[in-house]
């Protein structure tokens, strides 16, 4: 009986074309793979025909989905050629490491003994030492473009005995999974097997090299406190994208798309390499002639020379690409780097694969509806009159009420604009096959989890606002049933409300649903009986929520203020309209609202052109009087002025009431004034501003036209000297006469 281990460092084609040659010289009997031993079921599923690669191994709790672990695999990952030789060979295959169920049970955490880097690539020596301060240039050139691998298994092995020495487990973790994993190795030796091929990382060779140096009842006693939970396993498909460094998951490919044309044409991966570069740039408009990609090829071959390596890398590629075929450019380059370099494609798993039944319910859907799953953002405009757009819709919307946001909805170009259009950007990501998994808790079906989602969320919800707009959410996702129920709780809340904010700040979702819910064909009578009675409790309450505010409380009334406005115009109901603008009207006039509402009223009634300009312009001599305190009178301005500034261009009355205002201040006065009216003026657009700065100099060109300039007291000459103050306060260009 004999042991033969094999370290590997991480995925590449090298390593993986090396250990598969060696496998099959060796012609186990038995191999033993470092992977979580929970996943022992499924890895038969590895050799299935519709089995393929990039796929990812997934072990979670099913108590708790979001603890899980991912082993993402591929063609050339060391570990997916030793399974499936085993596999192929029908020779048996067992995973080694710890299970995932054991670990998700500890709670232990230990810090590391090594640093950050030697943790993440114990390698990473060898090439300092080597004097590459690129370790996965050093790696490349030692592993991936070595023409005879014979015997670099045995040098792996040897640099691990140098490289870890006598030294003890990095963490309390990796003690554990090594005492496990020798476990694993004496359970193999003692049912007979004869030829056993050990396949686990590098820095874990000395610690499985030789068992009898390791005390079988010191690894049992080390792992008996390990207190396995419940997990499953399954296959889902991966992606190259999250095969890189940047995924997180610790694959530990920097170019997955350079390793994938290492491994299916290793003679001839640098010419194909510049030619894909060059077609993809062809397709992006760039102009790239055949010549151009023989210069780049051979710059490559000059490079490697150069540099003494046997054929060119990505280093001398990237380099001869970029300075031939992207003339010396960074934004190409970033283009092959995403699309060549790493890439989007996409795996495949067998439908045997485990999946709960919410997830196979979504891919039943997604057949149906032929709404692929895809990394890549698609753009997909939907008209909800027709019924597949509109089941369409439905899916999306219930994804995103149970917190899965494979689509997320887009503005609708103007020239769509209608309550059936829909416009949606789609990407899938993998950590949606998780949510997918949390979210089955509520249901088997995406519409029966919605559904109790939904209702859950309203029995905890107390807020009107938060209420209508789960409304809101529930009948986009025609949810009937949720919908009911979320109606009955609207109701019980609003009759318990006391503020009235709380009702204005309800109404916006409440106005969309009775005015745009009916495209679906729901019924939304009831809805637009719940808005008007909102509607008819904020008539009565609002006035009496106007007094005795102080500044704070004011500016927050007024955001209610303003949605309950909105609302209304969305109803586009003529007596609601009617009965709300007499509302303002009597609130403007009145002394007892706070200042900065009554000015926002006004506005609101300009804005729909039922104020007259010489009523307001009455009304601003009233508010802006000396005898009303200063912060009364820049509240009220500050009110009146919010909004667009093009519709007060036109009222003259107005601004030389404010012009007679400002000039009636002392200097004291103006200084402390100075600023609210900043704060007032701030809203506007440059553009804007400096169409009220040409609007004062008419004023007073049309002022001064009438009669001599000393008749009304203005001396020009001093005028000018405080001209560059005033440009820099309103943020308005000085322009020269």
């Amino acid at each position: 009986m004999s042991f033969h281990l094999f370290g590997i460092r991480h995925h590449g084609p090298g390593c993986a074309r090396s250990l598969r040659a060696a496998l099959e010289k060796l012609a186990p009997d038995l191999v033993l793979v470092e992977g979580p031993a929970d996943a022992q079921e499924i890895l038969p599923l590895l050799n299935h025909p519709r089995m393929v690669p990039p796929v990812a191994l997934l072990i979670y709790r099913p108590d708790q989905p979001r603890q899980a672990s991912y082993f993402p695999l591929t063609v050339f990952s060391p570990e997916w050629q030793t399974l499936r030789y085993a596999l192929e060979q029908g020779i048996p295959a067992r995973f080694i490491d710890l299970p995932l169920a054991r670990r998700f049970g500890s709670n232990a955490q230990e810090a590391a003994v090594l640093t950050a880097e030697m943790v993440d690539d114990p390698l990473s020596l060898l090439s300092l030492a080597a004097g590459y301060q690129d370790h996965e240039l050093w790696w490349e050139q030692q592993i991936e473009q070595r023409r005879n691998a014979q015997g670099v298994f045995d040098g792996i092995r040897e640099a691990m005995r140098v490289l870890r020495g006598g030294s003890p487990p990095r963490s309390q973790e990796d003690a554990w999974r090594e005492a496990h994993m020798r476990q694993m190795l004496r359970q193999a030796r003692a049912e007979g097997f004869q030829r056993i091929a050990v396949v686990c990382g590098a820095w874990h060779l000395p610690a499985l090299e030789d068992l009898d140096t390791f005390s079988e009842a010191e690894d049992r006693a080390l792992l008996q406190g390990l207190k396995p939970v419940r997990v499953a396993a399954t296959w889902i498909p991966w992606s190259n994208n999250r095969l890189t460094y940047a995924s997180g998951y610790g694959a530990g490919i920097a170019a997955p798309g350079w390793y994938e044309l290492l491994w299916s044409a290793p003679s001839q991966a640098g010419i194909r390499w510049v030619i894909r570069a060059a077609e993809l740039l062809r397709q992006e408009g760039f102009d790239v002639s055949p010549a151009s990609t023989i210069e780049a090829v051979r710059l490559a071959e000059a490079l490697a020379a150069l540099r003494d390596v046997s054929a060119p890398g990505l280093a001398e590629l990237q380099e001869a690409i970029q300075s031939v075929l992207c003339r010396g450019e960074t934004a190409p380059m970033l283009l092959i780097e995403e699309r060549l370099l790493i890439g989007s494609r996409m795996g495949k798993v067998p439908p045997e694969t485990p999946a709960v039944p919410l997830q196979r319910d979504l891919e039943q859907q997604q057949r149906h509806l032929r709404l692929k799953p895809s990394l890549e953002a698609k753009e997909v405009e939907l008209d909800l009159r027709n019924e597949t757009d509109r089941a369409r819709s439905r899916l999306l919307h219930r994804l995103r009420l149970l917190g899965i946001p494979w689509g997320k909805p887009q503005t609708i170009a103007s020239s769509k604009r209608g309550t059936f259009h829909e416009r949606w950007m789609l990407q899938w990501e993998h950590e949606f096959i998780l949510l997918l998994i949390e979210a089955n808790a509520w249901g088997n079906t995406l519409e029966s989890a919605a559904t109790s989602f939904a209702v859950n969320a309203a029995e905890r919800c107390e807020q009107l606002a938060q209420l209508t707009e789960l409304l809101d959410r529930a009948l986009l996702a025609e949810l009937p049933s949720a919908v009911a129920r979320l109606l009955e709780r609207i109701q019980a809340c609003a009759a318990l409300a006391s503020d009235v904010r709380y009702l204005m700040d309800a109404m916006p979702a409440l106005a969309r649903i009775a005015r745009y819910g009916d495209v679906r064909g729901s019924d939304m009578q009831q809805v637009r009986t719940i808005a008007e009675a909102f509607f008819a409790r904020t008539v009565i309450s609002l006035p009496g929520a106007c007094l005795a505010l102080d500044e704070e409380a004011a500016r927050t009334l007024l955001i209610s203020i303003q949605r309950m406005d909105s609302s209304i115009l969305t109803l586009a109901d003529g007596e609601m309209f009617k009965e709300w603008c007499a509302l303002l009207a009597r609130l403007s006039e009145e002394e007892h609202p706070h200042p900065l509402l009554r000015g926002f009223f006004s506005r609101l009634l300009l804005d729909r052109q039922l104020m007259e300009a010489a009523s307001l312009s009455r009304l601003a001599r009233r508010q802006l009087s000396p005898a009303l305190p200063l912060e009364e009178a820049a509240l009220w301005l500050e009110g009146l002025l919010s909004g667009r500034g093009q519709r007060l261009l036109a009222l003259d009355d107005l601004w030389q009431a404010l012009d007679s205002w400002l000039q009636s201040l002392t200097a004291e006065r103006f200084m402390l004034l100075l600023p609210l009216l900043r704060r007032a003026f701030q809203g506007f657009t440059a553009v804007e501003r400096r169409a009220m700065g040409e609007k004062v100099r008419y004023l007073y060109r049309s002022r001064l036209s009438q009669g001599d300039s000393e008749a009304f007291g203005f001396d020009e000459k001093r005028a000018r000297l405080v001209l560059p103050v005033l440009s820099r306060l309103l943020g308005v260009p000085l322009y020269a006469n």
